[in-house]
């Protein structure tokens, strides 16, 4: 069985009775409604969202069951999960991140560099972090230029190096 993947993150309470900030993980915020039911990722909880609107850059959604400030202050961090059935299907060269997450990183040359660990978007556009056997980890632009190739079925992306990373020139002085 697949695991399950993570939609959402249940945050601070919001006003007095029992509603919360929700991060969404969804390329459509409100898609969390339409899931069914949410569980915790041993699956020992489950939450119903019965209401959710959009705020500056969280929803605030009401669950089912959770009626006061207390309760909600107590789910604060909670990440909420589905099946990965219940998601659409994916276009191509569209990808989900935990699709991504622990494939080999290879060179166009087929040298290993080291295995995708992370998927970060700050703002400027998706990131890919590649964790190399021993050092640092690297944070390279999730772009056709960098990685051209992302073979699920191989486990593999392709990544062809930029030649100069900003900040790194060993000519200057």
């Amino acid at each position: 069985m697949a695991a399950p993947i993570c939609v959402a993150r249940i945050g601070a309470a919001h006003g007095v009775r029992g509603a919360v900030k929700l991060w969404t993980f969804t390329e459509d915020p409100l898609a969390v409604k339409h899931y069914g039911p949410l569980t915790t990722k041993d699956g020992a909880r489950q939450f119903e969202v019965m209401h959710a609107r959009e705020a500056k850059d969280h929803l605030v959604a009401t669950l089912k069951g959770i009626a006061t400030r207390d309760e909600a202050e107590r789910l604060n961090g909670i990440e909420l999960y589905i099946a990965r059935d219940k998601l659409p299907k994916t276009d191509e060269d569209e990808y989900y991140h935990a699709d991504l997450i622990g494939l080999a990183a290879v060179t166009a040359a087929g040298e290993p560099l080291g295995r995708v660990i992370a998927i970060h978007n700050f703002g400027a556009g998706d990131i890919i972090e590649i964790a190399p056997p021993q050092g640092a980890s690297m944070l390279l632009p999730f772009t056709n230029a960098v990685v051209p190739t992302v073979d699920l079925a191989a486990g593999r992306v392709v990544i062809e190096l930029p030649e100069e990373v900003d900040g790194d020139d060993p000519t200057a002085a």
